[in-house]
């Protein structure tokens, strides 16, 4: 991806050099054509490229099959540079809808693995440079194995894109939700303090909880369960043998990991969270009882 951009970026620079309004020698103007056809067959290449990775065999073709017709085209069409100019504005936004769909769940539209753990530490390192805060919330569907041996997999496909689309209500510009895998999802709140992204973890589980299920198939009820890992995780103690191996993202993940057991343990459809070293749940939940031996982190 990064070399499709650089041909991008050259190809715009070569077209807007040759519409400056200066003169140009015949012969410095076919170079300039021709150094232009050559950084567009490489773009249509690069993204074909692209496209085949993802086995989307057709649009992929479609690429390679206008290099081919670039390579065979006349050197002296008098169309150019005008329909370089609108290639290239055909090929960017071609180029940005690959680049957005490769970091995209094709199921739930949420981003994906891929996007969230590259995100998840550009932002740690951020937040090592700068003072937000930074929290991770894993939610993760209460009894979905259920629901696909009883309604089967096509409701819950549905239920997982509902989900979806209730975990993205509300949140914040630089907020994300993330399909970590299966039926669990991390939502990613850069810039709020605890409170705040407790506020935000426990709006997510109520809406859920609140859906009218009954709509999709009679009888359906889905419930989240939700571990909220704040801004600052402790460090590892003295006598951890695995945690120092690990990078700040993956032991933020395992402390949201920890938490949302917790909230399982405690009865699911709550959030759980840390407080002063405590584990609490969010909301109504708090009056419940929780595992002596997860009470303390």
């Amino acid at each position: 991806m990064p070399v499709a951009r650089r041909e991008l970026r050259t190809i715009d620079a070569r077209v807007r050099a040759g519409t400056d309004g200066s003169e140009a020698s015949p012969d410095a103007e076919l170079a300039r054509q021709d150094r232009a056809n050559q950084d567009l067959i490489r773009l249509h290449e690069s993204i074909a490229g692209l496209l085949a990775a993802r086995q989307q065999w057709r649009e992929a073709y479609a690429h390679l099959r206008s290099a081919l017709d670039l390579l065979q085209r006349d050197r002296e069409a008098p169309e150019v540079p005008e329909q370089f100019r609108r290639e290239v504005d055909q090929l960017r936004r071609e180029h940005a809808e690959a680049c957005e769909q490769s970091i995209r769940d094709s199921l739930t539209d949420s981003y994906n693995r891929r996007y969230l753990d590259q995100r998840l530490v550009s932002l740690l390192t951020e937040q090592n440079i700068g003072s937000d805060g930074l929290s991770v919330a894993l939610v993760d569907l209460d009894w979905f194995k259920q629901v696909n041996d009883d309604y089967g997999h096509l409701t819950g496909d549905r239920v997982l894109k509902r989900v979806a689309k209730l975990l993205r209500v509300d949140l914040p510009d630089d907020a994300f939700c993330a399909r970590y895998g299966g039926e669990e999802f991390v939502l990613v709140l850069p810039g709020l303090d605890d409170a705040a992204a407790l506020r935000i973890a426990e709006a997510a589980r109520a809406r859920v909880a609140e859906f009218p299920w009954h709509t999709i198939v009679a009888n359906l009820r889905v419930t989240v369960s939700i571990g909220l890992a704040e801004s600052s995780p402790p460090p590892p103690p003295p006598d951890d043998t695995h945690s120092p191996a690990m990078t700040p993202a993956e032991r933020q993940l395992l402390r949201a990991d920890d938490l949302l057991y917790a909230a399982k343990r405690a009865g699911r459809n709550a959030v759980a969270y840390c407080e002063g070293g405590t584990v609490r749940l969010a909301g109504d939940a708090d009056n419940r009882r929780l595992d002596p031996s997860q009470l303390a982190m």
